[in-house]
């Protein structure tokens, strides 16, 4: 089988390659490509050396699958030129993501949606990721009327750009180009993506808009705020759920525990409770301090960390792939 990984120089795309060996899918012919600046890079990969080539040449190889994350400009010129000789575009981008055809996708929660004639499927934001995973299981059991999260996120999101802006600030020089309008250091900004005419910003939009799409509810009303904060190891969000019913404590924890890929860690007597730190290069999302608002009926606060380069963006891409080539080989 051969795969390519578009973008595969930039950050998520290095994890994705990361996460393609850590999974055993090294074993298949993997292409990387990127933009022409990068053409003729090498890569180390699972013990040998690939050539980096241009995202032409990646289409005329023919690939089964390739997983994208070469920014939205670029999916949106490239994936349907992949679509059309027969390779199945998994697209980390924002592309896709609100397209009605194209299937939005979480695996642990509708996997079902992809069908086999489908060539383009949109991996969601990260944010939006974790939280869905978070919420799944309570949108199942009890439906969900409403939610108010804010966001706490990684400079990692921006891209490499940022984490050098953060290092430089960290060890007092001057950055050399600046991925924010202000210092991150010892700063947070409430300031994610691009503001829209309505005050909020294209961040916050991806919250309400593909979290309706994924969890299949476009009755649920959320609002969203997003924060950058001077972090590297995840996203955090406080979410606030208003469920259609009452519920029971215990049972939303058995509920999350039972939850694949979620880390139940809610034990605020001992200190317990998820933190970016503990996230970082792994792909489980974390959830802690879980209490009842007691300010209105059936509304429950939780904490959730997730990596957003993992489970946000990379990991999540690649299990899509995984339940691509197991149902071919069933």
């Amino acid at each position: 089988m051969k795969i390519a990984v578009v973008g595969a120089t930039g950050l998520v795309g290095s994890v994705m390659l990361k996460v393609l060996q850590e999974r055993g899918l090294d074993q298949h012919e993997i292409l990387v490509a990127a933009s022409e600046r990068s053409v003729g890079r090498s890569i180390s990969f699972a013990g040998r050396t690939l050539q980096v080539m241009s995202v032409d040449d990646a289409i005329a190889a023919h690939p089964d699958y390739a997983v994208f994350s070469a920014g939205a400009a670029a999916s949106r010129q490239y994936a349907p030129r992949f679509a059309e000789v027969g390779t199945t575009v998994i697209d980390n981008s924002s592309a896709w993501r609100k397209d009605p055809n194209i299937p939005l996708v979480v695996p642990e929660i509708n996997m079902e949606v992809v069908a086999d004639r489908d060539r383009i499927i949109a991996n969601p934001n990260c944010s939006t990721i974790q939280m869905v995973l978070a919420l799944s299981a309570l949108q199942r059991t009890y439906g969900i009327r409403r939610l108010v999260v804010s966001t706490y996120q990684s400079v990692t999101g921006t891209g490499m750009k940022a984490i050098r802006q953060l290092e430089a600030e960290e060890a007092g020089e001057t950055p050399e180009t600046m991925a924010y309008p202000y210092p991150i250091h010892r700063n947070l900004f409430p300031h994610g993506g691009d503001f829209q005419t309505d005050g909020y910003t294209t961040e916050e939009q991806k919250l309400v808009d593909e979290t309706r799409k994924i969890l299949r509810d476009d009755s649920i009303a959320i609002t969203a705020t997003v924060a950058r904060v001077p972090v590297v190891g995840g996203h955090s969000e406080s979410v606030n759920v208003e469920l259609r019913c009452d519920y029971d404590l215990d049972d939303v924890r058995r509920l999350l525990a039972e939850t694949p890929g979620i880390v139940l860690c809610d034990d605020p007597s001992q200190q317990q409770y998820p933190m970016p730190m503990m996230a970082e290069g792994r792909d489980e999302v974390f959830v802690g301090r879980l209490r009842r608002d007691f300010s209105q009926p059936n509304t429950l606060n939780m904490w959730v960390v997730g990596d957003n380069l993992r489970k946000g963006a990379a990991t999540n891409a690649i299990q899509i792939l995984q339940e691509l080539i197991k149902r071919k080989k069933e």
